[in-house]
């Protein structure tokens, strides 16, 4: 047991506001020296009796003391007597009866100045009766009062309710467990049911502090204890298990307390801007993200050590203690395994001594679906065997056998997988997965950690065969259905991000894992060939659809000639469906989908045609002419009425609009009356995954920087551009944008404001002002300086330039802004947001048509990289 340290300052005798302001922050500086050599849990304690003592002053300058019918309770965590620096400080004013006006007013004053003195004050004023009553009826203010503890006041009063609060009626046992695990669920449910986000929340997160505090409060309450440590004789838990909770609970402690001294704040989520100061409060080094990877890596390792704690012994509770599992049926499986209701259970303890029952349960896991887990006895076997465990499961060829078998299975992806993943057994079976538990992704285009990633790109792969789910991908669907070896499919979800964290190229390193991989496991030559090339190449696809314009049949060509064949392709597209989906829930969209779609059937019809033979341009014109035509005519439009419009156009328009758009943009135009005034046309529905906006007028100066600053002001996200005009000097401009959410717009108020707003743009002479936002925090925690590069252009009149940069609100509206301020034509634009990082790529000219020279080039990446980096920096 940890004892509070001792702070020799006392509370000053006289009261002044200042003086306790300034007696808080001698103490808060003491902390901070303290914190260098001190356990946590000493500065914790230490907190709860500075708060303690000043209570006990402020009661007594009140005069509060005096009422006998007042006692003043500590509840909750300060109830425990564990206070961070800026934690909550829960208390209860317990009364004998109805406080008269005046006696309100005295602890309406008291509490008021607790808010002066800047404390985070959580306060109720109630009597016994009513206590017990709001208790009974709220699991919350419940344990709140199992863990009161007495200030000061009236000491008879406050056990008179520990009294009541002890009897059995209130809050039995069995009733208390379901509710603490009803909410846990609901609040695992918030976090997605991981522990493994990137900018975790200590407290409440999955394997958090919170979940070592729901398996103390569950058996303390049955038991009756005050201390976790109490439960050991109980047999509830292990020594070995109690040590490994209080090991697990003094880190999570460490960076809480770190935390608070670094946000000054009670802040429990550790966000990407707190973390590296924190790494370095708790001694992992200043050297950026490599003391913040050390520092989350252990993290991630605790929280996955609680979590399974947590379920073990809230099993163990329920099952060996309340007896709530009596009644369930056992059904043998085999001389090793039994199932218990609903809960795999090993029926020897010495049943893991042949290391290859490991992979056995679980191969039961996946092929009997009336199996929902593990039970706790086994999970406890489970953790012992594998804290023993010399080498890699993957040594034994038994274990290949039955992992393989696992792999193979259609369910092998579903449950069991996942058991595997949060029980550390892949960890036991994969050296270069052991690398990659907690592994950090410094972006925000990855939610998660290397290995949880991971696992959610497997759980999408599965869902493709789920057929609960078939509507939700049914390419994918039909895809996998008929893939002869779909397991080459999740070997290569599993390695390709494997040696991440490594350094050097990790789809490379990857490749090589997955190449030893094979020859271990005795794969055909052919099949460890497609696993390495998919691993190597898993990110092509996605850089391709979302950074090359895939209505280019060179751009297809090159990727057919890249991919080689229709079985590549397939395993591919799957694979970077389901590698998209996992990185984070907030990203993917319906446009990313239409990219991906849109580039398979078009390499799809590329290899059917037969690779020595591509679509040309031509036939691709053809194609979208008449279908546009068809369309059209269903609509009684006449070819006869078409034809004066599209000799207006260029070719290039018809090969980079599919026959939905083109027919779409015809049947507008043909009853646009007016063309001195521009035509706005938004889709009022999403196509092709995002509302379709194009505009129809005389091509002029600082279009587009007018356009964009535009669609900026009114808060949409910018996803496609296609920037081109027609043979009469026209701009025909299309731009695909969604709401900031990720969803495209769809209201029809909001559809009008937007166009109005286009249209007023169009019409001004002037640049648009472009937004004030601002980065951020979240987004200046990562450093992307802009990067200006020029490249070749196949037209000798024009001049390619790529641009990277922090994404952030007006950026293109700046980037708008500074070419018209150097006098810059845009031809087309290919706009691609990955994370936190924009990468544009633009077609541009001098306003007299040609291509920009070494002088200019230079001037406007200057231009560009200053403006840039003034709106980063603000």
């Amino acid at each position: 047991m940890t004892t509070a340290i001792a702070f020799d300052k006392t509370v000053p005798g006289q009261f002044t506001l200042d003086s306790y302001k300034k007696h808080f922050a001698d103490f808060l500086e003491y902390l901070k020296v303290q914190a260098q050599t001190q356990p946590v849990a000493n500065l914790v304690r230490a907190r709860a009796k500075f708060i303690d003592d000043v209570l006990a002053s402020l009661w007594r300058h009140f005069d509060l003391d005096r009422q006998k019918q007042l006692s003043l309770i500590a509840v909750g965590g300060y109830g425990r007597g564990e206070l961070h620096p800026f934690s909550d400080i829960d208390l209860l004013i317990l009364t004998e009866s109805r406080l008269n006006p005046a006696l309100q007013e005295q602890i309406g004053k008291f509490v008021t100045l607790l808010w002066d003195l800047r404390l985070e004050v959580g306060h109720s004023v109630r009597t016994i009766k009513e206590s017990v009553s709001l208790g009974k009826d709220d699991i919350t203010i419940a344990t709140n009062l199992m863990e009161m503890r007495f200030l000061c006041g009236n000491k008879q009063l406050f056990d008179q309710l520990s009294v009541e609060v002890s009897k059995d009626n209130f809050w039995p046992s069995n009733q208390f467990f379901q509710a603490k695990r009803h909410e846990q669920q609901r609040r695992h449910a918030q976090y997605h049911g991981t522990a493994y986000n990137l900018e975790p929340n200590l407290k409440a997160n999955p394997g958090g502090l919170r979940d070592i505090q729901t398996i103390g409060w569950v058996a303390k309450k049955h038991f009756r204890t005050r201390t976790m440590r109490e439960l050991v004789a109980y047999q509830y838990l292990t020594e070995d298990e109690y040590q490994e909770l209080m090991e697990c609970e003094a880190y999570l402690w460490q960076m809480r307390f770190a935390l608070h001294i670094e946000a000054g704040r009670n802040e429990n989520r550790i966000l990407f801007d707190y973390q590296p100061a924190v790494a370095k409060q708790l001694g992992f080094g200043d050297d950026g993200k490599a003391s913040v990877e050390r520092m989350m890596k252990r993290f991630f390792r605790t929280v996955q050590r609680v979590s399974e704690l947590n379920e073990m012994l809230l099993q163990h509770f329920e099952g060996s203690i309340l007896k709530n599992h009596s009644k369930y049926k056992v059904q043998k499986l085999d001389d090793m395994f039994e199932i218990h209701g609903h809960l795999i259970h090993a029926s020897d303890k010495a049943v893991f001594a042949r290391r290859e029952n490991i992979l056995r349960l679980f191969w039961h896991v996946a092929n009997c679906p009336q199996i929902h887990g593990i039970h706790s006895e086994t999970i406890r076997l489970l953790r012992q065997v594998l804290r023993r465990l010399m080498g890699d499961l993957q040594d034994y060829e038994a274990c290949r056998q039955l992992f393989m078998a696992i792999i193979r299975h259609p369910n092998g992806l579903d449950l069991a997988i996942t058991l595997m993943h949060r029980h550390g057994i892949l960890a036991a079976y994969l050296l270069p997965w052991r690398n990659i538990v907690g592994q950090m992704q410094f972006d925000l285009f990855h939610a998660y950690t290397v290995d949880e990633h991971t696992h959610r790109v497997l759980k999408n792969i599965h869902r493709y065969t789920v057929p609960e789910f078939a509507n939700e991908f049914p390419l994918c669907t039909d895809i996998v259905k008929r893939m002869e070896k779909p397991e080459l499919l999740y070997l290569a979800g599993i390695f390709h991000d494997i040696a991440k964290g490594r350094g050097g190229d990790h789809s490379d390193l990857g490749a090589l894992d997955a190449r030893e991989f094979g020859k271990l496991h005795k794969l055909s030559e052919f099949d460890t060939k497609l696993i390495v090339w998919l691993v190597e190449q898993h990110l092509l696809m996605s850089v391709t659809a979302q950074r090359r314009d895939i209505h280019d049949p060179a751009v297809i060509a090159e990727f057919a000639e890249k991919v080689r064949d229709e079985t590549r392709l397939n395993y591919l597209y799957c694979l970077t469906l389901a590698d998209i989906r996992a990185t984070n829930d907030n990203l993917w969209n319906d446009w990313k989908g239409s990219l991906l779609r849109e580039l398979y059937l078009g390499t799809q019809k590329a290899f059917r045609r037969g690779l020595e033979k591509p679509m040309d341009l031509r036939d691709q014109i053809r194609e979208h002419q008449a279908e546009a035509l068809r369309l059209l005519a269903e609509q009684g439009i006449d070819e006869s009425k078409v034809s004066p419009l599209w000799s207006k156009f260029k070719a290039d328009y018809f090969a980079r609009y599919n026959p939905k758009l083109i027919a779409w943009h015809t049947e507008n135009l043909l009853q646009h009356a007016d063309f001195s005034q521009p035509m706005v046309l938004i889709s009022p529905t999403a196509m092709r995954g995002g509302t379709q906006v194009f505009i129809y007028t005389a091509d002029q100066p600082n279009l587009f920087a007018r356009i964009v600053a535009a669609l900026d002001g009114k808060k949409v996200s910018i996803f496609d551009a296609q920037i081109m005009t027609n043979k009469d000097g026209y701009a025909m401009d299309t731009f695909v944008v969604l709401e900031q959410n990720g969803n495209a717009v769809t209201a029809t108020s909001r559809i009008q404001s937007l166009k109005k707003a286009l249209e007023g743009a169009i019409s001004q002479q002037a640049v648009v002002e472009r937004s004030k936002a601002r980065p951020n925090k979240q987004l200046k925690a990562f450093h992307v300086p802009p990067k200006v590069v020029f490249l070749p252009a196949s037209n000798k009149q024009r001049t390619m330039l790529e641009l990277a940069a922090l994404d952030m609100p007006g950026l293109l509206a700046t980037i708008g802004q500074v070419f018209s301020q150097c006098e810059i034509n845009i031809h087309a634009a290919k706009i691609t947001t990955i994370g936190e990082r924009a990468e544009d790529f633009f077609m541009i000219s001098t306003r007299q048509d040609q291509a920009l020279s070494a002088d200019e080039q230079a001037r406007l990446r200057r231009v560009l990289v200053e403006q840039l980096t003034d709106v980063i920096e603000g």
